[in-house]
This record gives structure tokens, C-alpha cells and sequence, in this order.
């Protein structure tokens, strides 16, 4: 089995500062560079922003702030966690990745997904009721583009194509890209339709019960006679010196950001209850100390294949040189243990 990557996702989250106080928007984007600058430093594998278009967010152009952290790193690939691809244009996203991937030497990468947010809609004067066939269309023409070449294309939502040549190419042949699905068996499907790696979004609950679309991924590729794809996991997590300390840290952010984005969803209060159960091991928050995290990554690589795992560190306004903290613990301590750990899960079942 090769080795895990281990990366990271942020959204951008509007962070706080010592005193509490929400930083502006452009503080928290140059702050962002400096977070994916210190990830280069310390070898992880990815690097990912998200795309938002509320208050609470600073990154609406996750390309531009991507192509800033190219110009300042040497080896860490780059992409979004994750592009709304129904709201945008797939021929003008193909040519920013496209783009990032030339300034960054062939590093980009992009996680296309239908996202949790419906704002970029009514912004971009799309209608929800068109949310299916806007991504579908989209998708499948975004496939077209990245097979290189001259592309024909026909659908519903926008004029067709006839062996229409896009710029700039991607140097290195084809832009890796995946599909981020948050449990739609529908979408496991379509991503081993279309040939692509799968990004799974496991923000609740034990993430080993999304085992079952492992299985469906790999039997649906299996069926239609495609090679195995990477399968990824994207999570939230945070990292300190105890459990106790990450915890402690995390929690009023966190369940702020769960209260101002559950006011419009209807969710209840979250309780210390409910996110110690998520920060248990059983959980999907990667939150506690290098050795807790580390032993529940190892276990969700183990238990679901997987080729790589994203921690989103950005929890609502956790401030930034907390997070500094937590990826150098991720960089430095998490990284190698949880090598360890999986090559003995390996031996003992050998």
C-alpha cells in the first residue's frame, strides 16, 4: 500500500484575533498564504482552500489566493476543497486550474462538488430548481476539458462546442480531479462514471460507515471496467499538546460557526455533549492531541482505503497562530506517527 498524503483544507473561515476581535477579510486571506506557505515547509501534500460568498468566509476566489501560495512554494500540490462547479463556468474554471497549474510548475489539482451553500446561486443568477442538471451538464463538459485536445460538447445549458480548443493546456497532460461527495450514492456513482478519484466529506458520525461507498465506488468502477481510483477523506479537525487543550480551543469557535450557520437550517444548539462524541474516537472531528488525531486518521485510512487524507483546520474564528500551531503538530508529529501506525496495521495483518 503506498503511503498515506496527508493535507490540509481550509475555508477561509474569518478568524479572531487574541482579544476575540474578528480580523478583516484581507488580513485572514494574507494570513491563509501563511498558513500554506508553513504546510509547504513541512512536506504535507495538499493544500486547499474552499469557496464561500457570506460574512463569515474571506476566500470567494480560492484561484487567485492558490495562484499567490504557488508563487511562494516549491512542493505542496494546490486546489479547492471544494469548486461549486454548478454556479460557475467549467470552461473559465478549467483555464484558473489550468493557469495555477503553469505558475506552480505542474502542482494544481481541483475537488469539484456541488458544495453545502446555496449562496453563489441567486450571486451568479442561477435557480436552485436547476441545481441537478447544472451540475450533471457542467460536469460532464468540465470531463471534456480535462481529456485535452479539441473538445465537442451539447446540452441544455449553454450553447454547444464543435472541436473548440481551450487555453491555456495543462502541461503535464490532464488535470488531476476529483469528486467530492458527502454521501449521495448517486454521486459515488457519477465520479466512477466519469473515471475520477473520490473525495469524501465526513464532517459527522463514525466515518468508517461511509465504508459502504467505498464498496459502491469500487464495484462500480469494477463493473464498468475502469482502473482504481484514490479515494480521499476530507474532515475537521484541530491539534494540540493534550486532548484536553485541543478541545478547550476548539469548542466556543466551533459552536459559534455551528450556531451562526445553523440559524438558516434549522439545527439545534450544539451542546460540549455532542462535539466530545464527535471528538471521541468514533467521531468525525480530528480534534485532540498529535496521538489521538494521528491514531484516528490511521484508522479511517485503514478501515476505508484510503489514499489520502485533507484535515480542514479552519474551525470558524479559531485564531491564526492557534491553527500555526496546529499544522506544525500536524506536519511534524501527526504525519510520521500515523506512517507508523498503518505500516504496523499492515504487518499485523500480514
Amino acid at each position: 500500500m503506498a503511503a498515506l498524503e496527508l493535507g490540509l483544507d481550509t475555508f477561509g473561515d474569518v478568524t479572531s484575533d487574541a482579544q476575540g476581535t474578528l480580523l478583516p477579510h484581507d488580513q485572514v486571506i494574507r494570513n491563509v498564504v501563511d498558513e500554506a506557505v508553513l504546510a509547504d515547509e513541512l512536506g504535507l501534500s495538499f493544500f486547499g482552500i474552499g469557496e464561500h460568498h457570506r460574512e463569515d468566509f474571506s476566500v470567494s476566489a480560492p484561484e487567485i489566493v492558490l495562484a499567490a501560495i504557488a508563487a511562494k512554494t516549491k512542493q505542496i500540490r494546490l486546489g479547492s476543497a471544494v469548486t461549486v462547479l454548478s454556479s460557475d463556468d467549467p470552461i473559465r474554471v478549467f483555464q484558473r486550474f489550468s493557469t495555477i497549474d503553469a505558475i506552480s510548475n505542474g502542482r494544481a489539482e481541483v475537488i469539484l462538488g456541488r458544495g453545502s451553500f446555496t449562496e453563489s446561486f441567486p450571486l451568479f443568477g442561477f435557480d436552485l430548481q436547476d441545481y441537478e442538471v447544472l451540475f450533471e451538464e457542467k460536469l460532464d463538459l468540465f470531463h471534456k476539458l480535462i481529456a485535452g485536445g479539441p473538445v465537442t460538447w451539447s446540452g441544455s445549458i449553454r450553447p454547444p462546442l464543435v472541436d473548440q480548443l481551450v487555453y491555456p493546456p495543462v502541461a503535464g497532460g490532464k488535470l488531476k480531479t476529483w469528486i467530492g461527495v458527502g454521501g449521495s450514492p448517486q454521486s459515488v456513482v457519477r465520479a466512477a462514471h466519469y473515471d475520477l478519484p473520490l473525495m469524501l466529506a465526513i464532517i459527522g458520525g463514525d466515518p468508517l460507515r461511509f465504508r459502504p461507498y467505498v464498496d459502491l465506488y469500487f464495484n462500480a468502477l469494477e463493473q464498468m471496467e475502469k482502473p482504481v481510483q484514490p479515494i480521499g477523506q476530507h474532515s475537521p479537525g484541530h491539534i494540540a499538546q493534550t486532548d484536553d487543550e485541543a478541545k478547550n480551543r476548539i469548542f466556543p469557535h466551533y459552536q459559534a460557526m455551528h450556531a451562526n450557520i445553523g440559524a438558516s437550517r434549522g439545527w439545534p444548539p450544539l451542546t460540549r455533549e455532542a462535539f466530545d462524541a464527535e471528538a471521541s474516537e468514533y467521531g468525525a472531528l480530528f480534534v485532540g492531541s498529535p496521538e489521538t488525531v494521528a491514531r484516528k486518521i490511521a484508522r479511517s485510512a485503514h478501515g476505508l482505503g484510503l489514499t489520502r487524507f485533507d484535515l480542514k483546520f479552519s474551525m470558524g474564528s479559531v485564531p491564526h497562530e492557534m491553527s500555526m500551531d496546529s499544522i506544525r503538530l500536524y506536519g511534524e508529529v501527526v504525519k510520521p506517527r500515523v506512517h507508523e501506525l498503518l505500516a504496523e496495521m499492515e504487518q499485523s495483518a500480514s
